[in-house]
């Protein structure tokens, strides 16, 4: 049984993202289709265009991998360099974020 599940992943799994990718793309050319035409007065859009928005939108704004969890990793492993750095070294670090926050 494992065996057979196994060899099937390799179809399960691409089958599966691009059941994800119609059925979000479907979404947006729905609503897209809905909504924006009576407020905005745009052309409604096809299946395909819709997907070509998604993409693009992903390539843009990111694929959600950041946020919370990816600058708490940044700032855990920044603090970890942080602290190995001598007195003197902390200091400079610390005039130079002041710098560039301003």
């Amino acid at each position: 049984m494992k065996k057979i599940f196994y060899k099937g992943r390799f179809v399960f799994f691409p089958l599966i993202g691009i059941a994800f990718l119609s059925l979000v793309s479907y979404v947006v050319m729905l609503l897209w289709n809905n909504l924006l035409p009576e407020i905005l007065g745009v052309r409604a859009i096809s299946f395909w265009q819709a997907m070509g928005i998604f993409i693009l939108s992903k390539i843009l704004f990111g694929f959600g991998k950041g946020g919370k969890m990816g600058s708490s990793w940044k700032r855990s492993r920044m603090a970890e360099r942080f602290k190995e750095m001598s007195p003197e070294e902390q200091e400079q670090f610390k005039a130079k974020m002041q710098h560039w926050k301003c």
